[in-house]
């Protein structure tokens, strides 16, 4: 995937049939999400198949992925989709209070975006990584605090929505500006025009001169295009199993005498699957998800092999080889309070999902 990504860039063209996959990959997504009756659904799906194909043709043409910079209207479009999304699966578009607040975090978003780029400016050779955490922090009490404004009732989910779509918007004018750097890195003699790496977790060279010329978003470029491969190995080999959970589950919890009062109170489907059932049915994968996630921090020996990451898993096998038993006893030391954290998590991630778990609820 890697190469050929590489050399599709000598000319980035996207054909044909990949128009017509993408289209049609989009229509039943987009159709699937939104859903309805069977003319709705098609509407949905012929609309959204047909706006990907001209977008993809018409990014081809103009040749943007050989310079894919981004800009004001790409980030105020693509926060818009997003605000809509996350307002349909949080609490549906009929919402208002939930609709209004999402589109003003995309319109906050828009107002925003010069006045901070001085501020990106200073940062590319100032690089506090706790004034990002605290820009991040900012936005999601900004789009909590201006779901409590539009709210006068049921005030949480709304929130609760205000507060993500303000996070993935700043994210995409962060994501803008690191991507501002792709035609200056992508040109550059360490990267020689393949972007994509198949080997290690960064460019030594682009690193040593970087360690002359600080460039924090052209660093951040680097290490996110050498996390994508490893990252994208890691997620397949779980997302299946994750979809057998999530589906099994959610068919289990279909069935309760809790969700048939929900439907005869006259709640939509959409309220009923993804504020009642969907919630209860993530229980047992949290535990799953946990878990994993502790494996993963606790070492993927083969994947850091693969791609020649230097982790707790490439530690690992070297404390084998090397009969290293100090080593080896450090990282089964780290290696099992992970597996302890990843229970305290998943057991406080279950009173987050299930009310009815909180001890004293209701005292």
């Amino acid at each position: 995937m890697s190469i050929g990504f590489n050399d599709w860039l000598a000319d980035p063209q996207v054909t044909l049939p990949w128009l017509i996959f993408f289209g049609l990959l989009a229509g039943v997504f987009w159709a699937g999400v939104i859903g309805g009756n069977l003319k709705r659904v098609l509407t949905i799906g012929a609309i959204a198949g047909t706006s990907t194909v001209a977008i993809l043709w018409a990014l081809g043409a103009t040749k943007w992925f050989a310079s894919p910079t981004l800009g004001i209207v790409f980030v105020v479009g693509m926060g818009a989709g997003l605000a809509l999304l996350v307002t349909l699966a949080s609490t549906g578009l009929g919402n208002k209070p939930s609709r209004n607040t999402a589109l003003a975090m995309v319109v906050l978003g828009g107002i925003l975006y010069y006045p901070l780029q001085p501020l990106f400016t200073f940062l590319k050779t100032n690089y506090n990584g706790w004034f990002i955490v605290a820009l991040a922090a900012g936005a999601v009490l900004v789009g909590a605090a201006t779901g409590y404004f539009f709210a006068k009732e049921d005030r949480k989910p709304v929130m609760r929505t205000g507060a993500i779509v303000a996070f993935l918007v700043g994210g995409l004018i962060m994501f803008d500006r690191i991507m501002q750097e792709w035609s200056p890195y992508v040109t550059s003699d360490f990267v020689s025009n393949r972007p994509i790496p198949t080997l290690g977790q960064s460019n030594d060279g682009l690193v040593a001169a970087l360690d002359a010329n600080p460039n924090m978003w052209m660093g951040t470029l680097d290490s996110l295009l050498h996390i994508i491969l490893p990252t994208i190995a890691l997620t397949l080999i779980s997302f299946a199993g994750y979809v057998r959970y999530t589906r099994g589950n959610l068919l289990e919890v279909l069935n309760q005498d809790y969700i048939r009062t929900a439907r005869a109170k006259g709640l939509s489907e959409r309220t009923v699957i993804m504020r009642h059932a969907f919630r209860n049915s993530l229980i047992p994968l949290t535990t799953l998800m946990a878990w994993d996630f502790a494996g993963i921090l606790g070492g993927a020996i083969i994947t850091e092999s693969v791609f020649s990451w230097v982790g707790m898993g490439t530690l690992f096998r070297r404390a084998i080889v090397s009969f290293d038993l100090n080593l080896l006893m450090g990282v089964f030391l780290i290696t099992s309070s992970l597996a302890v954290l990843a229970n305290l998590v998943s057991d406080l991630l279950y009173s987050a999902l299930d009310p009815r778990i909180r001890v004293g609820s209701g005292n």
